[in-house]
């Protein structure tokens, strides 16, 4: 059984089931250096990275096959991969069905609308707010960058990623990987991760993380946390040679532990506790009167050294959510499960 199974499995036995349900805060960053100190990769901004470090562009995948190494694709011209993250190979809290009506594959999402965004608080009791992309597991999936013989990013060549939404190994969160091409190279020769191993190009994996979701094309986030731009950038890749689009939170840096994506804890209640009929995500979070704000408390913000997007969610007993106002109260509440599931969920406001 593959490790993101498990994660959903154990989810499900321990919050009682799956539904559309928004879940916890989590977001990636961008300013880190390469694993080998060689150069930054931070900022993938509009094509997936900041001008001077690495564009964001240079994120591609396509495929390539001897005449045709020197002859770059223009991706203005190639097809796009169908995106579907509400299937049930694809999510986990968010499954479409007759009853959530949930886009459907291929729609755009706009992830300003519940259940995509969530009100809950910081560890000092003030407003946060965080989009909800599902449950994600802890292992990063990687992301090819290709930089040319003095460590620069190929201008125009986009990211490569070998996974989409519903695809094995798929995570929002990706490692970064450099390419290292000859001067020569043409932009976009390659669009695959087959035509990255063919080629026999040296790659050099790096300890930086992004926060990438792939969406479908004309998808909206339009909050975003941090001064690099004022909305999410939507970037574009390469799979299998086909054109995909992806967000980039870059409220903080993130890097890889071990090969894993650092997680921080969230603590949340729901109107129904895990354990009884009902009860768990498909019961909804527990809310204050006529109002959307939740007790759903965020250990750390973006700044704080401990900052992951990537939420370790403890549940709490919703019989304690009156008394929940922070992250001490929320500690000491009664913990129903801890560890129950590790979701992708952005800061993108905050007080």
């Amino acid at each position: 059984m593959s490790n993101e199974l498990e994660t959903r499995r154990h989810f499900l036995h321990l919050a009682g089931g799956s539904a559309a349900i928004a879940l916890a805060g989590c977001a990636d960053s961008t300013d880190e250096q390469m694993s080998d100190g060689s150069m930054a990769d931070e900022s993938m901004a509009d094509s997936g990275m900041d001008d001077g470090e690495m564009a964001d562009e240079s994120m591609g995948d396509t495929g390539m096959d001897g005449d045709d190494m020197h002859d770059g694709m223009d991706p203005a011209d190639a097809e796009r991969a169908e995106i579907d993250r509400f299937s049930k190979d694809a999510g986990t809290l968010m499954v479409r069905s007759e009853e959530n009506g949930l886009p459907g594959p291929d729609e755009p999402v706009d992830f300003d609308q519940a259940p995509f965004i969530t009100r809950g608080l910081g560890p000092d009791g003030k407003t946060v707010e965080y989009y909800n992309f599902d449950v994600q597991p802890t292992a990063p999936a990687p992301i090819y960058v290709f930089v040319d013989e003095s460590g620069d990013p190929v201008d125009d060549q986009l990211n490569v990623v070998g996974v989409i939404p519903g695809d094995e190994g798929y995570n929002d969160f990706w490692q970064v990987h450099r390419v290292m091409v000859p001067d020569d190279y043409e932009a976009n020769t390659v669009t695959s991760v087959d035509g990255i191993t063919d080629s026999g190009y040296d790659i050099q994996p790096t300890d930086v993380i992004k926060n990438c979701p792939v969406v479908p094309e004309g998808s909206t986030a339009t909050n975003h946390f941090g001064d690099a731009h004022d909305e999410p950038p939507v970037a574009q890749g390469w799979y299998d040679g086909q054109l995909v689009d992806y967000f980039l939170f870059e409220e903080d840096s993130l890097k890889t532990s071990d090969s894993e994506i650092p997680l921080s804890p969230i603590y949340v209640s729901f109107n129904v506790n895990p354990g009884q009929d009902g009860g768990g995500p498909p019961s909804g979070f527990m809310t204050e009167d006529e109002s959307n704000q939740t007790h759903n408390v965020v250990a750390t913000t973006p700044g704080d050294a401990a900052y992951s997007p990537l939420w370790m969610v403890n549940i709490y007993d919703n019989a304690d959510f009156g008394d929940v106002s922070d992250l001490e109260t929320a500690t000491d509440a009664n913990i129903l499960a801890e560890g129950a599931a590790t979701v992708n969920c952005p800061i993108v406001t905050m007080e």
